[in-house]
């Protein structure tokens, strides 16, 4: 399974970005983190693309450990984020990202 994470910082916040990059702990064994890929978005942005890849059966802990890994992020002026739970080459479930707290929000599929 895979976590594709798409974000966009604008180019003067950067160098806070690099910061809070730097300060993140380390990820647990079982998930591996590919990237960042950065692609210029034009503008006054880049778009940055990071992939989380773990076995299916730790989803929920992978979720989580991600979850607070993106909530450094938060306090970055005029970053945006989304984040996708993707298997096999294709979509699995959209699941929305609240990064309030621990960044951790009950989800419920009605």
């Amino acid at each position: 399974m895979l976590i594709r994470c798409t974000f966009s910082v604008p180019l003067e916040r950067i160098r806070d970005y690099s910061k809070e990059v730097s300060e993140l702990s380390s990820l647990p064994e079982y998930i591996t983190k590919r990237g960042p890929y950065i692609k210029e978005a034009g503008g006054a942005s880049s778009k940055i693309i990071i992939v989380y890849d773990f076995d299916k059966s730790r989803i929920i802990e992978a979720w989580e450990t991600v979850s607070k890994h993106l909530d450094r992020f938060r306090g970055i002026p005029g970053f945006a984020l989304s984040a996708l739970i993707l298997g096999k080459s294709k979509e699995v479930k959209r699941y929305p990202l609240t990064l309030k707290g621990q960044g951790l929000e009950p989800y419920t599929n009605e």
